[in-house]
């Protein structure tokens, strides 16, 4: 009888749980629920979603080990009773925009500061990591900031849940996910209690009594499931962010890239080597296999084509059939796809343009054309700022939902300038998730080699001019009142 394993993601949009045969990495069976939309939730979602998901995959009764992939850098805030005392405040929510500029002033100005913090844990405050929300908290309700015994990150507290635990103290997590905070420095692998004490304007023996989660080393058991509910018997992986447990699901080593495009779009590599960029663009942060994993990051990824599909009145096929039959680039017209605010670049209030529309542009097809050029330019900017810091690129890997469209797959070799790698699809993070728990219960040195799945490579003339044309239109946006 085969020794089953399960990868959890619990993502921004839902749960999914894949159980697999631990020697194999066969798919024995699988589940998922939904999360509620918005950019604060109650954790409280996560759990029913998580039991939901477990029961449509069968249970988790006959599962040796388990691992959490998480969505990354959301604000869990507990109280002294393991209570969740607000809603969580997850990566997207641009709240903190000004919270992130306050911290980095706070360090002796606008550049000085930027370059203190990628010095100090190897990223620049954005509103999307937890140091800048916890300020937030601190200046927006000072009364729940006075309550807070501890912070946990959205994995670490769904690992604690599934464990039964009670105690603040079995907060558990992994060096991927808490280098997403702003107070742990990856490079020495430590907690910056200073830099919580800053956020949370506190002193820093105050702030040495939040409980922060241990940081567990990458195959290392964290604990067991509740056995009240029959999963005694299941050991728990440390988990990881959802970046980080993407690569391990894809196999990446030193020199490959992902572009994954989902909510987000992230352009992630594994280096051996922490990364300190000193003008934000590119996240320090560390992989789940004791490496090191730079990310870049834009908050708009796949709603770019989701919402000129909208304006359009077509659906995604539809779409990517408008953007293959326009010409590259789309007869001048360009969007800027800052719809949501940008992470990278660091513009949490600003709004998208179509810059250069024309007569001879005014049509579905070039429209869609800019959609994905739109897109596809942003990440290449974060993938070209990487390789500016030294980060090998040896093989791109093309993965998420709006991976699936045949524009974004023809398009982005013209864009990147290289050859596009296509795995077939499948859930990346949750099979990442899977193949820790499998190290974890082998304790073997390295994680175990289950089959690579197959990729289709796509090549394409490249076509600077289009980048060319975005870096020249990219600055014109409008900011939110």
């Amino acid at each position: 009888m085969a020794t089953l394993v399960a990868g959890i993601d619990s993502s921004t949009q839902s749960c999914k749980i894949v159980i697999r045969d631990a020697e194999t990495g066969e798919l024995v069976r699988s589940g998922s629920a939904k999360h509620p939309d918005g950019t604060e939730v109650n954790p409280q979602a996560w759990w029913e979603a998580f039991l939901q998901a477990a029961e449509a995959a069968g249970g988790l009764d006959d599962v040796a080990a388990a691992s959490v992939g998480g969505q990354q850098h959301g604000l869990v805030a507990l109280d002294a009773e393991g209570q969740v005392i607000r809603d969580a405040l997850l990566w997207n929510d641009t709240r903190s925009a000004e919270a992130a500029e306050a911290l980095i002033a706070e360090h002796g100005g606008a550049e000085t500061g930027k370059a203190a913090w990628a010095r100090m844990v190897g990223s620049v405050p954005v509103a999307s990591l937890t140091v800048t929300k916890l300020r937030w908290l601190a200046d927006a309700e000072p009364e729940n900031a006075q309550r807070v015994a501890a912070v946990a990150l959205p994995h670490d507290w769904l690992t604690w849940k599934i464990s039964g635990a009670q105690r603040l103290e079995d907060l558990a997590t992994d060096r991927s996910e808490v280098s997403g905070t702003g107070y742990y420095d990856a490079a020495a692998g430590q907690y910056r209690y200073d830099l919580l004490a800053q956020a949370l304007r506190i002193s820093e023996d105050q702030a040495r009594q939040i409980i922060l989660p241990k940081v567990a080393g990458p195959s290392e058991q964290v604990g067991t499931g509740d056995a009240s509910r029959g999963w005694g018997a299941m050991i728990l992986g440390p988990g990881a962010g959802d970046n980080a447990t993407a690569s391990l699901g894809l196999g990446m080593s030193t020199g490959d890239v992902s572009i994954s495009i989902g909510t987000s779009g992230v352009v992630a590599a594994v280096s051996p080597q922490p990364m300190r960029d000193p003008s934000g663009l590119i996240a320090g942060f560390a992989s789940a296999t004791g490496e090191f994993l730079p990310l870049a990051v834009t908050l708009n990824g796949s709603r770019v084509l989701d919402g000129a599909a909208r304006m359009l009145g077509v659906d995604h096929t539809q779409l990517a059939e408008l953007a293959l039959q326009a010409e590259p680039g789309a007869h001048g017209l360009t969007l800027v796809p800052y719809l949501e605010g940008e992470r990278t670049p660091n513009l949490p209030r600003a709004t998208g343009s179509f810059v250069g529309l024309s007569l001879a542009s005014m049509n579905p097809q070039d429209v869609a054309r800019a959609a994905v050029e739109g897109l596809l330019c942003g990440l290449a900017d974060g993938l070209e700022a990487m390789t500016d810091l030294g980060v090998p690129v040896n093989s791109i890997q093309l993965i998420g939902g709006a991976a699936r469209s045949a524009a974004v797959q023809q398009i982005a070799p013209a864009i990147f300038e290289r050859d596009i790698q296509v795995p077939e699809p499948g859930e990346y993070v949750a099979d990442g998730a899977a193949r820790q728990a499998a190290w974890v219960l082998s304790g073997a040195a390295e994680p175990p080699q289950w089959t690579a799945s197959s990729v289709t490579t796509f090549s394409a003339e490249p076509a600077r001019f289009v980048r060319e044309r975005y870096a020249e239109r990219r600055h014109l946006f409008a900011e939110r009142p």
